[in-house]
């Protein structure tokens, strides 16, 4: 039953992330699979993200955009969020 629970995380993408669809990729992954949240690219060349849903749908998020054609993820940083109760969509922000 935990798998269909909701959770939320911050993740943090490093590698290849700017400059190759990435933010767009990951909104239509998280489309597909009915997460909510957030993504954009940071500056330092990382992109940050929020995504909210099952562990289930944050896991085959982050592995859809590791096969992403031009996108190579060399490190993710993963942190534990409350849920947001609010939030009915994902989208692309820009700073």
């Amino acid at each position: 039953m935990a798998k269909t629970k909701k959770v939320r995380y911050q993740l943090r993408f490093f590698g290849r992330v700017q400059g190759v669809g990435f933010r767009y990729t990951a909104n239509s992954i998280a489309y597909s699979l009915g997460i909510t949240g957030w993504v954009m690219n940071d500056w330092d060349g990382s992109v940050l993200m929020e995504a909210q849903g099952t562990e289930t749908s944050i896991e085959r998020l982050i592995s859809q955009l590791h096969n992403g054609v031009y996108i190579e993820i060399d490190r993710i940083e993963k942190t534990s969020l409350s849920v947001d109760t609010e939030e009915r969509s994902f989208k692309v922000k820009s700073w």
